[in-house]
């Protein structure tokens, strides 16, 4: 047997990258390292600025000229990076050497030195995947992610009269409407998605224990936190005054956190979903030329949201392993978060691909009223909720003497079919008042929703 070429080992890099791919921008390798350069170059601009060690500020030309060198980072960089690293066998040293080259290219050989000057490598990467981090999180994941709601919310205004039968433990229960119930969905994730978007990216700038200890005996007289917190916070990110060698990485915790529980939010979406076309609710739309079964023509397979459950399960997965190792580091600092952190975007990547999967089935579906109106029609026993709540206000007002509603109401429609006649008939005879009578009698369960219309109106 020949050997294959060079394939892709994770599916989001092979059949699904077209789904995941623009998270590569940030999450990938080449993303990192790209941050990597600018922070490595805003700080070389920092320190000039400040005049340190007798340098003189850079020009405005100077200063963009550099910024151009992360503008347009691309493949060959990518190449040289990958030829350093393989002699300095460190990633941040080869960025480093990396650097010092484009200063050398550009004629600023002068301020060679200031590259990476009192800098542990963590110092450059905890920066760099904040960066990275915030940027996969607000311009890829929750930009998808909020599709996803406007979608449901569209849904949900859609059929916010469209009275259902519930099934509460799987069994017929008190109506609502598919409306309603959607926006249950919507209002679930809203609150996910402003506790993700509001999360802090923290980012320390502190030297090799967090002490500044180099930064002092370079320069005593320099106010370091004061810097250190300026450089941070320009880069956009939030300052961690105190650290070891390594940024703590709580924030990453919380983050994660948040879109784990936002996966199992969705997880429990596309399974309602998944049971209501199980069901004959909603119907599939079959896209043409497309296979349901191999052996069986008739079927419609409901796989955008099964594949959405598989993806959402290994994300949270990741996320999980992800937000339980990093707060952890012995001591001042061990490497367990070095290989853990390559595997965010793993965690986001299966993430956006069940956002994406979602976002498609949802467009491919047909609420089947007349089905729903069918499903009520044939359980008018849920109306025995009604009815026993109805007679337990009436006992209160002193219209009836009805002794223990609920056991006259269990008795008439546990375990039973109950048509409409039979419930007229029961209604017709009980001692209650007539406005209370008139009121059950004209009850259905299509009927029977309460303000489940209304209460789509509460979303925002």
């Amino acid at each position: 047997m020949t050997s294959l070429p060079p394939q892709p080992l994770s599916p989001l890099d092979g059949r699904y990258r077209s789904a995941v791919g623009e998270l590569g921008e940030h999450l990938s390798e080449a993303g990192l390292n790209r941050a990597r350069v600018h922070v490595e170059v805003e700080w070389l601009i920092a320190q000039t600025d400040r005049g340190f060690f007798g340098s003189a500020p850079l020009s405005e030309h100077q200063k963009a000229s550099l910024r151009q060198v992360v503008a347009d980072f691309g493949q060959p960089d990518i190449d040289e990076l990958a030829t350093l690293e393989a002699t300095t066998r460190h990633d941040v040293k080869a960025v480093e050497y990396y650097v010092r080259r484009r200063l050398s290219d550009l004629g600023l050989d002068a301020i060679a030195e200031l590259t990476h000057f009192a800098c542990t490598s963590e110092d450059i990467n905890n920066l760099s995947y904040a960066v990275t981090v915030r940027d996969a999180v607000q311009q890829v994941w929750l930009p998808k992610y909020r599709a996803v709601i406007a979608t449901l919310q569209a849904l949900a205004i859609e059929h916010r009269d469209a009275a259902m039968l519930s099934r509460t433990h799987g069994q017929p229960a008190t109506p609502s409407t598919m409306g309603k119930e959607l926006a249950v969905f919507v209002h679930r994730l809203g609150r996910i998605a402003a506790q993700v978007e509001a999360t802090e990216y923290l980012g320390k700038f502190s030297g090799a224990t967090g002490t500044f200890s180099a930064h002092v005996v370079a320069a005593p007289d320099v106010s370091w936190p004061t810097v250190s917190q300026e450089f941070v916070e320009s880069l956009g990110l939030t300052w961690n005054p105190l650290t070891t060698q390594i940024e703590s990485h709580d924030w990453q915790a919380e983050l994660y956190g948040r879109v784990s529980h936002a996966n199992r939010v969705l997880h429990n979406l596309a399974t309602d979903i998944w049971t209501y076309i199980s069901l004959g609710y909603f119907r599939q739309i079959p896209a043409a030329g497309a296979t349901g079964s191999s052996t069986m023509p008739h079927k419609v397979n409901p796989i955008r949201f099964e594949n959405a459950e598989a993806n959402l399960e290994l994300s949270s997965a990741v996320l999980d392993s992800l937000a339980a190792t990093l707060v952890t580091s012995r001591l001042q600092r061990d490497l367990t978060d070095s290989s853990a952190q390559r595997n965010i975007g793993v965690g986001f990547g299966h993430s956006m691909l069940a956002l994406d999967n979602i976002q498609r089935g949802l467009g491919e579906i047909d609420l089947d009223r007349a089905l729903l109106l069918a499903d009520l029609d044939g359980n008018w026993e849920v109306l025995g909720e009604a009815i026993q709540t109805v007679i337990r206000a009436e006992v209160v007002a002193g219209r009836s003497t009805i002794a223990d509603p609920y056991a006259l109401l269990k008795e008439l429609t546990r375990g039973k079919r109950v048509g409409a006649a039979d419930l007229a008939e029961f209604v017709s005879s009980l001692e209650i008042g007539d406005e209370a009578k008139a009121r059950l009698l004209a009850l259905t369960p299509a009927s029977y929703v309460g303000i489940a219309d209304e209460l789509v109106d509460r979303l925002p």
